[in-house]
C-alpha cells in the first residue's frame, strides 16, 4: 500500500498520510502552523466539545431533512467515539493559527468524515460518501461551530477547575481548625497591628477563596449562549429556518447542559463579551491566588531571621551554594503561574477588542490563552494543596512570643486610656525595649487586673472568631 493518498481543496493537491483520517486541510495546517507546541490533541475536552457540537447538527440536518438519515446517523456514531477518547491523536494542528479557526473546525470536519466513511463500508477520502464540508459541515461555518465548541470546552473544563479550588479551599479551612488555639501578630503595612489566631487566618484565605466559586459559575453562565445557526456572519445563510433552534436543543440533549441560542446571531458572531468575562474571573483568582502564596512566602521566611511563623514541606534543597537552604518552592511556582494568568488576561482583553465588522479573527488566540490558564490554575492548585498547604505545621510558641513583645497590643488600651496615652507607652516602649504592660503599670494609667484583663491576647481575639 502506498504511504499516502492525494486530496485536493482550493489551493490544489497535497499528499496525506494513507491511515490518517484527518485530510488535505490538516494537512496544509500542519504545513503552515509551526506556531507554538500547544496543539488539539493537547486538550482532550476541545475534541469532545466539537464532537458533540457535529453530532448536534448532523441530528438537526436528518430531523430538517437536509441530510440523509444514514449519513447522519455514521456522522452522529464516529462523533460518538470522539467523545469516548478514539482517534485524538489524529488532531495535530496547532491551536494557534491564523483563519479564525478554520483549521481547527476542518480537522474535526475531515476525522469525522472520514470515520464516518469507515463506519458505511467506504474507504477514507470517498468524500462522494461522505463529505467534511457538504454533510459534516452541513449548515455551519467555523465561524458559529468552532466558538460553540470551545464555549463548551471551558464550560467542562471550569467544573474540574471548580472541584480543585473547592478541595484547596477545604485544605484552608482544615488548617484553619487546627490552628485555631494558636494566637499570633496580625500585621498592616508590614508592621505590627494587633493579635489575631493563626486559624483565623488560614479560614480568611478560605472564605476569600470561596469568593471565587461563584464567580467563575456566574460567568460560566454567559458561555452558554451559542450562535450555532448563524453561519459565516450571522444571518443564517445555507442553514434551513429551524436549524438554529434545533441544532441548540440537541446541543443542549447531546450534554445535558442548557445551551440558549443567541437573541441576534449578526451581534453574537463577533461578540467576544463572554471570553472577556470569564478571563477575568480567572484572573481574579489568579491574584488572590498570588496573595495568598505571598504572605505564606513571608510567614514562613527565616528560619532563623525572618517571621518563621509556619513552616512549609520541604520540598527540595534549596541552593546549589548554600548548605541547609530550603526555599519556598510550590508557592513560588503557584505565583509564576498566577503572573501567566494575569498576562493571558491581558492577551484576551487586546485580541477580544482587536476583531472587525462581522467577525473576530483573533478568537484562536482568545481560546489557547483561556485554556491554558484553566489547565494551568487547575495544576497549581493542586501542587499547592498536595505539596504545601496539607503539610504545614505552626510554630505556636515563637507565634505567641512575638505576641508578648509587640508594641501592637497597646491598641487594645485605646478604650480604656484613650489614643494619645496609649500612642506615650508604645513610643516610650519602642525606644527603650520596654513592654507596654510594664509601663502602663509604672505610670499607674491602669490597675493590674484591669491590665491582665484588657492585654489577654486571647480576650482580645476571641470578639473576631469569625470563620468557624
Amino acid at each position: 500500500m502506498s504511504e499516502y493518498r492525494i486530496e485536493s481543496d482550493l489551493i490544489g493537491e497535497l499528499q496525506v498520510p494513507a491511515d490518517a483520517y484527518y485530510g488535505v486541510q490538516t494537512q496544509r495546517a500542519l504545513n503552515n502552523y509551526r506556531i507554538s507546541t500547544t496543539r488539539m490533541c493537547d486538550y482532550p475536552e476541545y475534541i469532545v466539545a466539537i464532537a458533540y457540537v457535529k453530532m448536534a447538527a448532523a441530528s438537526a440536518n436528518a430531523q430538517l431533512g437536509v441530510l440523509d438519515p444514514k449519513i447522519a446517523d455514521a456522522i452522529i456514531a464516529a462523533c460518538r467515539e470522539l467523545v469516548d477518547g478514539k482517534l485524538h491523536d489524529q488532531f495535530p494542528v496547532d491551536m494557534m493559527q491564523g483563519g479564525a479557526g478554520t483549521s481547527v473546525n476542518m480537522n474535526a470536519n475531515e476525522v469525522i468524515a472520514n470515520r464516518a466513511l469507515e463506519l458505511m463500508g467506504h474507504r477514507k477520502g470517498e468524500y462522494q460518501y461522505c463529505s467534511p464540508n457538504d454533510h459534516v459541515n452541513c449548515a455551519q461555518s467555523t465561524n458559529d461551530a468552532y466558538p460553540t465548541a470551545f464555549r463548551y470546552t471551558f464550560v467542562r473544563m471550569n467544573r474540574i477547575l471548580v472541584a480543585e479550588l473547592e478541595r484547596l479551599i477545604a485544605a484552608f479551612q482544615a488548617k484553619g481548625e487546627e490552628f485555631k488555639d494558636v494566637i499570633k501578630m496580625g500585621r498592616t503595612q508590614l508592621q505590627d497591628a494587633v493579635p489575631m489566631t493563626s486559624g483565623q487566618e488560614f479560614n480568611a484565605f478560605a472564605n476569600n477563596l470561596k469568593e471565587e466559586l461563584a464567580n467563575l459559575q456566574r460567568n460560566a453562565v454567559l458561555l452558554k449562549e451559542i450562535n450555532m445557526g448563524g453561519t459565516a456572519i450571522g444571518t443564517g445563510l445555507n442553514a434551513v429556518p429551524g436549524f438554529a433552534e434545533l441544532c441548540t436543543r440537541m446541543l443542549s440533549e447531546f450534554t445535558g447542559d442548557s445551551f440558549e441560542k443567541a437573541p441576534d446571531l449578526v451581534e453574537a458572531t463577533p461578540d467576544t463579551g463572554a471570553y472577556v468575562s470569564y478571563s477575568a474571573a480567572l484572573k481574579r483568582l489568579a491574584v488572590k491566588l498570588s496573595k495568598i502564596c505571598n504572605d505564606l512566602r513571608l510567614m514562613a521566611s527565616g528560619p532563623r531571621c525572618g517571621l518563621h511563623e509556619i513552616n512549609l514541606p520541604a520540598m527540595a534543597p534549596g541552593s546549589s551554594i548554600m548548605p541547609g537552604k530550603v526555599n519556598p518552592v510550590i508557592p513560588e511556582v503557584t505565583n509564576q503561574v498566577c503572573f501567566k494568568v494575569i498576562g493571558n488576561d491581558t492577551t484576551v482583553t487586546i485580541a477580544a477588542e482587536a476583531g472587525q465588522l462581522q467577525l473576530n479573527v483573533m478568537e484562536p488566540v482568545i481560546a489557547e490563552s483561556i485554556l491554558e490558564s484553566i489547565t494551568w490554575l487547575r495544576n497549581a492548585m493542586e501542587t499547592l494543596r498536595t505539596k504545601c498547604i496539607e503539610g504545614i505545621t505552626v510554630n505556636a510558641d515563637h507565634c505567641y512570643e512575638m505576641v508578648k513583645h509587640s508594641i501592637g497590643i497597646v491598641t487594645a488600651l485605646n478604650p480604656y486610656i484613650g489614643y494619645k496615652a496609649s500612642s506615650k507607652v508604645a513610643k516610650e516602649a519602642l525606644s527603650t525595649g520596654r513592654s507596654v504592660y510594664d509601663l502602663v503599670l509604672e505610670k499607674g494609667l491602669m490597675s493590674k487586673e484591669k491590665l491582665d484583663e484588657a492585654l489577654d491576647p486571647r480576650q482580645m481575639t476571641a470578639s473576631h472568631e469569625l470563620l468557624k
